[in-house]
This record gives structure tokens, sequence and C-alpha cells, in this order.
């Protein structure tokens, strides 16, 4: 016996990557929902061979359903997750509505699959944002082994994790530089992005960071360790999909780079890729469509008493967002439904 699954956002990004992750992976899925705004009544998804039709998200009645992935943003979330959270129907979100939310656990399952339990408080569970979700499938196991003190990271995101907009914006300035020469004008992002590099995501915040680096401190803390120092730099660059992060760790105690390979090499949901030639690395391009979070350039640092440095690529809309949801799915329904 299956689960009754619905995918809320289902028309956007994330939302058709859930629904090709459910039938990649071979979820148990007796029936699948595809919700969104009435905007798109009449639209059609695919789930697998099947095309199922978009119904109205604020009509819907979520009684008798088990699962809700939501990929709506924090609005309609904020207005329809309780509702099916209080049918009975638990939600995994991929938006930052829940993240900060003490009794609502934000999980990435080769991490802390154990915070799984918590999901009784309030049926919510939280996603990740995507920079995170892809460092912490690294840091984890390394931390496991010698404790980590303190991370620097820079990351390289791709414009899809500012949705379809960002990703034809970038397409549409490229090609009309390559046409007439000209640029067309920013709209998504605050100035132009193709053949550029944006040291700014989200909204900043008083101390000079930004939003999206304040994220990637706050939910490392909460799903590693809340001992660990994060320092965070986030850049949007000219990529259409696959986040790229290079990270500066430092331990307790002394981690030989030789090890820390053998480490993540055993470790769940990692690809080590570390060749010291060109090409021995992976990049952005590498990593789409796939479920691992890849890492190369392993690598001590001099400068730092016990200092590691690694670089790690992932698909943002799979690890980063829909896989990760997925995943938790799956980890739902063997701890806690026990079905299928």
């Amino acid at each position: 016996m299956g689960y009754r699954v619905a995918v809320v956002g289902a028309t956007g990004n994330v939302g058709r990557e859930m629904l090709n992750i459910l039938h990649e992976r071979e979820f148990p899925v007796d029936e699948i929902a595809a919700l969104a705004s009435n905007r798109s009544l009449g639209v059609e998804v695919e789930f697998g061979p099947k095309s199922v039709p978009i119904d109205d998200l604020a009509a819907f009645d979520f009684d008798g359903w088990d699962i809700a992935l939501f990929a709506a943003g924090s609005a309609p979330t904020a207005e329809f997750a309780p509702i099916a959270a209080d049918a009975g129907c638990t939600v995994i979100d991929n938006s930052s509505l829940y993240r900060y939310d003490p009794e609502i656990p934000l999980i990435v399952p080769e991490v802390n699959p154990d915070a799984v339990e918590d999901v009784r408080n309030r049926n919510i569970i939280a996603n990740p944002n995507c920079s995170t979700a892809q460092m912490v499938v690294a840091l984890a196991p390394l931390h496991r082994e010698v404790r980590i003190r303190r991370v620097v990271v820079a990351t390289y995101q791709s414009v899809s994790g500012s949705g379809k907009a960002a990703m034809d914006e970038l397409w549409e300035q490229t090609r009309s530089l390559y046409t007439t020469g000209e640029t067309r004008e920013a709209e998504i992002y605050p100035t132009r992005i193709a053949f550029n590099v944006i040291p700014h995501i989200d909204r900043f915040l008083e101390d000079g960071s930004t939003r999206e680096e304040w994220k990637m401190v706050a939910e490392t803390k909460r799903i590693v360790d809340p001992e660990i120092e994060v320092s965070a730099t986030c850049v949007r660059v000219p990529v259409f999909v696959g986040h790229s992060e290079a990270v500066n760790i430092e331990f307790e105690q002394s981690l030989d780079a030789a090890a820390a390979r053998e480490i993540l090499r055993s470790a769940p949901g990692i690809m080590v890729v570390d060749e010291r030639r060109d090409g021995g690395y992976a990049t952005p391009m590498d990593c789409v469509g796939e479920y691992a979070t890849f890492v190369s350039r392993i690598r001590n640092d001099p400068t730092v008493a016990n200092g590691l440095n690694l670089w790690c690529v992932s698909d943002n809309l799979r690890k980063g967002a829909a896989l990760n949801a997925v995943q938790i799915a799956e980890l739902l329904g063997r701890r806690i439904l026990r079905r299928g």
C-alpha cells in the first residue's frame, strides 16, 4: 500500500522536479495531486508517463491525503500548510517560512534523520536552503570524525535558484549581447547577470550581510551543530543550474586531506571527484540531473591550524530542493507513516 501525495506549486521549477524525482525513485504513490493557483487551471504536468491536470490549491481538500510537498513560496505556504497539516496530511515545505521555528524539524536526511520524530509537534517538516543543503552533506561526516570549529564559505549560485524568470533573464541578456551588442534591462536582479557575477542574494541586513548568508549560518547550526561558527559570502553567477561552493574548514584537531577524502568517499549522498589533473574535479555542468553532492579539491590549508579546503557542487533544483524533500518523504515513510 502506498501514499496519496500532493505537490503544491507543481508548475514551478522545483514542483516539476519533485514530480520527476518521485517517479524516478519509485516512491510508493497510490494517487498524485498537482496543485497550483487557479491561474494554472487547464495546465497539465508530467508524472512519469502520465499527464496530471493542475487542481486549484485554494479549493483542495487535504483530508485523507498522506504527504504534501510544498514548493509554492512562503505566502501560499503560510495560508495552506497549516490547513493541510490540521487535516492529517504531513507537510514537507521548501520555503523559508518554517526553517527557524524550533518546533518544526529542519532536515537533511544524510545528516540529521532522527529529527523527523519532531514532526509530531506540528505535522510540518522544513526543507533547508539550497546552498546550506549541499554544504552540510559534506560537513557532517567530517564533523562526526573530527569536530569542526569554524567554516568560511563562498558560494557560486546558479540563476535557477531565483526561478524560471531569472533563467529567462540570463538567456535573454546573453542572446541580446550576442545579436545586438546591447543588453536587456535587468528585472530580476539588481544588475546584469549575463557575463557578470553579483555578490548579493536576498536582502541586506543591518550588519552588511545578506539574508542568504544569514540562512547558511543559522541553518548549519540547526542541522549540524550549534557550536560551529560560519561565515558566508553568497554570489549569483551566470550558470543556469548547479550551485558551487568553496569551503574552508577549521577543525578542533588535525585532519589530513587523505583521511578526509576517505571519510567523504564512504559518506552517503557524496561523490568524490578529486584528481590533481586538468578536469579532475566536478563542475556545475557535471552535477545537473544527479542526486549526489560532488566534492573535489580536497586539500589541507597551511595558513590556519587544522585547516582543510574543499570544493562542492550540486544540482540546486535536486539536492537543494526537490530531492531533499522527497528523501524526507522516504524517511517519513520508514520512521513515522510505515506503509508501502
